[in-house]
This record gives C-alpha cells, structure tokens and sequence, in this order.
C-alpha cells in the first residue's frame, strides 16, 4: 500500500477536521532572582542529568526561533563546537551538534542582513505575529526560543508560547537583564511538569493559561 503524507490535519469521530498545531516552547535558564543574561554562571552546575534534558528538549524540535543576540552568539559558537570541544561525551554533542546547525533558524531581527551566515538561517523582519503564527501551523514538532528576551516578551504579548520551561540554577546574581521585563501584562501560568536534578537545578514547565483546550 502506497504511503499517504502526513499533512497534519486528523479528523475527528464527527469527520470535524482538526489541525494540530506546533508548539512554541519558550526554554530559558534562570537565577533565583530571575536573570537570563550571559548564562556562563550555569556551567559550575553543568551533569549529564542536564545535558539529557537539553538532548531530548532538542530531538522533540524541529526548528529555532530566535532574536538577534541569541542567534549572533549561537552563529559563532555551534558550527565549529564540536572540533573546539576536548571532553567527555563527545559523541552526543556532536548528535546535538547536528541537529542545532541542521534545523531551521528563524531569525527576528532589524538590523540583520539576509544571506544569513549560520545553515539554514531565515530573517524575520516584518510582522512577528503573523510570521510565528504562520510557522505554527505549518506541519512539525516543537519549534524552540532559546533565550531571546526581548521576542519572547512579544510572543507573550501576542498569546504565541504554548509551553514555558525554566531551567532554574540556584544561584542569586544581583544583577542582569531578568527574563521578564518590567511592566508586562499580568499573565497566569498553570504548572505541568517539575524537574530536580542532583545538582540543584530545577526544571519548571508551565503552559499558558487555556492552552490545554486547544491541545
């Protein structure tokens, strides 16, 4: 029997087509106090138990949203991680590796210029909104922002994350950009998930209010 593509779009017992969405999953690591800035100070917490976490996060995805800084920092990191990289588990980064060059990037920015340097890099300048929606409708699996503080306050404005995961570090900073800014909406959250590693880190996931109706 031929193969008949998956577009998607399932139907229900009163053939009511139903089509399922792709989820924007907002993934941050976090201080106590809130911070998201330069994240170096979450290597002294770094475990396999993380780095599992961050492997499947990834292998359930299939495409990146991100803004301009994550991008320009990723861009010059990840294409050349894996020969610049001496440790352990060598192999599995170079699988992480692979699918962070190999998926597509969805870049929101201003000040970009296409052609893009890093694979497979497209530039989104025109209506986030509209462009992240058109994204989530499209067939897939998770689409991942990383970082990103400034469009994950528009994709929050906007109702376009589906699922927040904060990696939390018990660590407090006293200073740095926070993951929200001041002076957003109110905005209830429920909790569907928790993590604990050895280390101390917590793995928090919420989903945005109403979003399990339409899941």
């Amino acid at each position: 029997m031929a193969k008949v593509a998956d577009t998607g779009i399932r139907y229900g017992g009163s053939n009511k087509k139903e089509v399922n969405v792709r989820k924007v999953v907002v993934t941050e690591f976090v201080s106590l106090d809130g911070v998201v800035e330069d994240p170096s100070w979450t290597f002294q917490f770094a475990g396999e138990e993380q780095e599992n976490f961050k492997f499947d996060e990834l292998s359930a995805a299939d495409a990146l949203l991100l803004g301009r800084v994550t991008y320009e920092g990723f861009a010059a990191a990840w294409p050349d991680m894996v020969e610049q990289y001496e440790g352990p588990r060598r192999a599995d980064l170079g699988e992480y590796a692979d699918m962070m060059n190999g998926y597509p990037k969805y870049v929101v920015s201003t000040t970009l210029q296409e052609p893009l340097e890093w694979n497979n890099s497209t530039l989104i300048r025109g209506n986030v909104a509209e462009e992240v929606s058109r994204l989530k409708q499209e067939p897939g699996k998770d689409i991942l922002v990383f970082g990103s503080g400034e469009l994950v306050d528009t994709l929050m404005e906007h109702n376009l994350i589906d699922e927040y995961r904060l990696m939390v570090f018990p660590v407090v900073l006293g200073s740095g950009k926070r993951l929200f800014r001041d002076g957003v909406d109110t905005k209830v959250l429920r909790l569907i998930d928790t993590k604990a590693f050895g280390s101390g880190v917590v793995v928090l996931t919420y989903q945005a209010a109403g979003k399990e109706a339409e899941g």
